[in-house]
């Protein structure tokens, strides 16, 4: 028999997908089998599996890629256990040395972004900028801060800059995870990311890859200036 959809109000039919996920062995990068076995192997109906993905998209546990599957994400939990040597990288870049290379990175990804993302990509990009205002904690926020930058990485339809955006998060997550010291418990309304996102999101919309790529550098500057000083 299938599980009753309103197991997910309950919690057992996402607890049951991640224990599914840890008993499997997956690993950050690796993607889960399709909705059609999981639906099989777990007992759940369709609208059940698809409410527990989404309850674990939002929490940052999950990834998905239109087109490609749904894939286990590299949470700050996942950094001791995964390949080393980003984390070593990290471990030997000053927050200085990490956010100049993402200056070098991410605006140019933006900037195809603006040429090449789709109608998918966009909504995306909406969703994760939707869910960061709502966050309750900043924990929250940066799980939707992440979804946001990767989607302009997935809306540049280039695997190879999809591939460097990934290693670069990684390092970044090695280098300032544990470096900020938050003054309250989450965003406050004028938080200046929401509308530093925005613009990008905008630029990109637009289809303007020059507007995008000022905006992201924007961004990324007024980041480094909150958190770790002027660069």
């Amino acid at each position: 028999m299938l599980a009753s959809d309103n197991i997910v109000v309950t919690g057992d039919a996402l607890s049951g997908l991640r224990q599914y996920i840890l008993s499997s062995g997956l690993k950050p990068g690796q993607r889960l089998p399709s909705e059609r076995k999981l639906t099989t192997e777990l007992g759940y109906s369709r609208n059940t599996l698809r409410k527990a993905l989404d309850a674990l998209e939002r929490e940052g546990t999950i990834w998905r890629h239109v087109g490609k599957g749904t894939f286990v994400a590299a949470t700050v939990e996942d950094l001791d256990s995964m390949t080393a040597s980003p984390i070593e990288l990290g471990k030997q870049l000053t927050p200085f040395r990490m956010m100049r290379a993402r200056l070098a990175v991410e605006p140019a990804i933006a900037r195809e972004a603006a040429i090449n993302a789709s109608g998918e990509a966009l909504s995306r990009m909406r969703v994760a900028m939707e869910r960061a205002r709502a966050a309750e904690n900043w924990k929250m926020y940066e799980v939707q801060d992440d979804h946001f930058h990767r989607a302009i990485a997935e809306a540049s339809d280039n695997l190879l800059l999809l591939s460097i955006f990934d290693q670069l998060n990684l390092v970044h997550r090695a280098v300032a995870w544990g470096s900020v010291t938050r003054q309250s418990i989450k965003p406050p309304s004028h938080h200046t990311s929401f509308k530093e996102h925005a613009d990008i999101a905008s630029a990109i919309s637009n289809r303007e890859p020059a507007a995008a790529y000022d905006a992201m550098r924007v961004h990324l500057k007024s980041v480094s200036g909150r958190l770790f000083g002027d660069i």
